[in-house]
């Protein structure tokens, strides 16, 4: 028997599934192919094929089609099996063992074992590799391997959240030969649903369906998808019946969609959230006073009304419904200018000052729109901004590089509070050099969810969490908003999750 809080799986696959969109080039169109191939399109093309140092969304939909995490979460943010068919804690918490799904291979032949397990893990612990989820797998001290589909993972302590982590395309299980022969990120050997045909960066990929996938059969021969960077085009698309099924970032377009009576829109609130974010090692915003001051000086509704048409809903650090907290109950969530100015005052910068906030074109695309209005509402209290926009892959290495006063950013959300925010808000957080801000009450608080294991308790140190995350203002939370996908009315069986995840376009069908 696990602990109370831990889940074991059951020995099943579910056959969801994921589907890249058919390539559309900017100023011709593709002619039609054979009706059992999805043609998709999307706004943005991916910035890698690494999935262990990803972090741009636009990176982990496409990935999360070619490889797989041991677990991953459905459409409720139950975790259910992937490559792992089950898995169990030691009754001390400091034991998790996988059952690895034994048909289970990669798409160059070679069978899943426990090694690949192994490998991979211990190259996203590196330091050296850079991985983006680096921080949720410290706590593994080692990994035992006593046959090819038995993985044992060995805690340096209990490890809560770290399943939730697990099922993170971050957390991807990629072949042991492939990190022998440094392959990973040079090419895209997973065990998914899709194999990866090509890759025309920045203009369109050819997907085709695993036949050998162990989750299930895939209903579609593969996913030709379009990168056009104007959502306006990929509507237009749509209209004329030159694409099946699209991912759209604009809510100006969403909602545009339910106007075109062959066409179907989903609509899902997602776990992902809008925020701008203050270097605190950076003067002025190394003191408190002026952070504090920049979040009361911003309206947050008028932000989401004016840049997102309302779509979405102000939120506060975590997002996930069983640990978020009513935002008016956090520090300065009504607009105060009165407030904001004397913080400034009482900082020593009564007459403002002036910064540069950066913004990545495309994602979001509202990032702009929110950057004009942030920048309109700080003028009321003496801080001119300058706006610089930036292609995205520019964009996050500046991020990346912490290189920035302020940032207009759109971060990915998790179920679990804490492999959301450890890699920033804890001191061996591998993005601190991002958040540049950190003390003792947040490493605190984090530690003491991370091994607690009664969720009322969670609850509790967690709210804790995000009240003084708030009050010490080093981001200032706006709020979250929705995943929208287009399609054509013959395509069926596509499910959207609070992640954001594409995966369900593994169970697509062409009517």
């Amino acid at each position: 028997m696990g602990l109370p809080f831990f889940q074991t799986g059951a020995a099943r696959r579910i056959a969801s599934g994921v589907a890249l969109a058919a390539m559309l080039g900017a100023a011709t169109l593709t002619a039609p192919v054979a009706a059992a191939t999805l043609r998709m399109a999307w706004s943005q093309d991916a910035t890698g094929l690494d999935p262990h140092k990803q972090t741009a969304f636009s990176s982990i939909r496409l990935l999360e089609l070619i490889y797989e995490p041991l677990v991953r979460l459905d459409s409720d943010l139950t975790i259910i099996p992937a490559l792992a068919q089950s898995w169990e804690f030691a009754e001390d918490g400091k034991t998790l063992t996988f059952k690895l799904d034994p048909d289970a291979k990669f798409q160059n032949g070679e069978k899943v074992t426990s090694a690949d397990v192994k490998a991979s893990f211990e190259r996203l612990m590196a330091e050296e590799t850079g991985a983006a989820a680096r921080a949720n797998f410290l706590s593994i001290a080692s990994i035992d391997t006593p046959d090819e589909t038995t993985a044992v993972f060995n805690l340096s302590q209990p490890d809560v959240p770290i399943l939730t982590a697990m099922t993170s395309i971050n957390a991807a299980v990629v072949p042991a030969s492939e990190i022998a022969s440094g392959g990973i990120g040079t090419k895209a050997i997973g065990s998914g649903p899709f194999k990866l045909e090509s890759w025309e960066p920045n203009a369109k990929e050819v997907l085709s369906a695993n036949k050998d996938w162990a989750g299930g059969t895939v209903s579609v021969d593969g996913i030709d998808i379009s990168v056009l960077p104007d959502e306006t085009a990929i509507l237009a698309a749509l209209r004329t019946k030159q694409v099946d099924f699209a991912l759209i970032n604009d809510p100006l377009v969403a909602t545009l969609v339910p106007n075109e009576a062959s066409l179907t829109l989903d609509r899902t609130p997602v776990l992902n959230y809008h925020v701008l974010q203050l270097n605190p090692s950076r003067s002025p915003m190394t003191e408190l006073g002026v952070r504090q001051a920049i979040s009361c000086a911003i309206d947050r509704q008028d932000v989401l009304d004016t840049a997102l048409l309302g779509e979405g809903k102000v939120a506060g650090p975590l997002t996930m419904p069983a640990y978020a907290t009513d935002p008016a109950e956090l520090f300065c969530y009504e607009r105060d200018v009165e407030k904001a100015k004397q913080l400034l005052a009482d900082a020593g910068h009564a007459e403002g000052f002036s910064a540069t906030v950066i913004a990545a074109t495309g994602e979001p695309p509202t990032a702009a729109a929110e950057a004009q209005v942030i920048q309109s509402q700080l003028a009321e209290i003496g801080i001119k901004l300058d706006i610089k926009m930036m292609e995205l892959n520019v964009y996050i290495d500046t991020w990346l590089k912490g290189d920035f006063d302020m940032a207009v950013a759109l971060n990915g959300g998790r179920a679990d509070p804490y492999s959301m925010y450890n890699r920033y808000w804890t001191k061996d957080g591998n993005l601190q050099k991002v958040a540049n801000y950190i003390d003792d009450t947040l490493d605190d608080l984090m530690q003491k969810g991370r091994v607690e294991t009664d969720p009322a308790k969670r609850k509790e140190i967690f709210a804790a969490f995000e009240k003084h995350l708030a009050e010490m203002s080093p981001w200032v939370w706006l709020y979250t908003s929705y995943i929208y996908t287009a399609q054509q009315q013959n395509v069926d069986g596509f499910v959207a999750t609070p992640t954001g995840s594409l995966f369900g376009l593994s169970a697509v069908t062409i009517k």
